[in-house]
């Protein structure tokens, strides 16, 4: 297992696992030590890997990410994993089929699962829009995710969603790269601080309508080169 970790694919995952972590930081999307990144290993069933337990986020280097199974054990890594990332990214990684896994409790994102929406409202701000149909919302909050059956029932939750906003608890954003996932996870916050913002002014709210949420979304999905210029482009900037 320590031969496949330290293959060059794998490393070169780790690599930019530790950096879309190291970018959440800088961005403002970290909590302490909590919430988790994770990424599937291509053609190796069920495997993927983590970000450790006990390091603030732009602390992480790839040498720092672990890997773990489908059952949330650690097969290689100096590090621990936290038991609610386990549960949670393995049932996603599973049973939701995604790749890359970002969950944090960024604080718009979050203060918009309090509210009884839930969620933004994808049809204000052209960020917001983007992810118009693309979001599923699990308004059921049962704590901390510290068995497999919490796990799986916020997979379940999350269908064929790429993003899920979490009741009283924070967000899920998944894509099949990483530089994709991380770049929705940034610019679904900045949509969310853009509706709180704009609720405060006390001012009434200006939709656009659902055709045009909905033509703009599909014009986001088109093209995907940004996100990767832009993961480039952090990659430059933080090493």
């Amino acid at each position: 297992m320590n031969k496949l970790f330290q293959s060059p694919a794998v490393a070169a995952l780790r690599g930019d696992l530790s950096l879309a972590l190291r970018a959440a930081a800088h961005h403002g999307l970290g909590e302490g030590v909590c919430n988790h990144f994770s990424v599937a290993l291509p053609g190796q069933d069920g495997l993927f890997l983590l970000n450790p337990r006990g390091l603030i986020w732009d602390e992480v280097q790839a040498d720092d990410i672990v890997l773990v199974d489908a059952q949330g054990r650690k097969l290689a890594g100096r590090h621990e994993v936290e038991p609610t990332a386990m549960f949670i990214h393995a049932a996603i990684h599973r049973i939701a089929g995604k790749h890359c896994v970002l969950h944090t409790h960024m604080p718009y994102a979050t203060a918009l699962t309090l509210t009884d929406a839930r969620a933004p409202d994808t049809t204000l701000s052209q960020n917001a829009m983007r992810f118009h149909g693309r979001l599923a919302i699990d308004a059921q909050y049962n704590g901390l995710a510290l068995d497999s059956a919490e796990g799986e029932r916020i997979a379940r939750a999350m269908g064929t969603a790429d993003i899920a906003f979490l009741g009283n608890h924070g967000v899920v954003v998944c894509g099949e790269r990483i530089d994709y996932a991380y770049d929705d996870l940034f610019f679904l916050e900045r949509a969310c601080q853009a509706q709180v913002l704009a609720q405060a002014s006390g001012r009434p709210l200006m939709p656009t309508g659902a055709a045009m949420a909905a033509k703009v979304a599909a014009q986001m999905q088109s093209e995907r080169l940004q996100a990767t210029l832009f993961f480039e482009a952090l990659r430059r900037r933080l090493g």
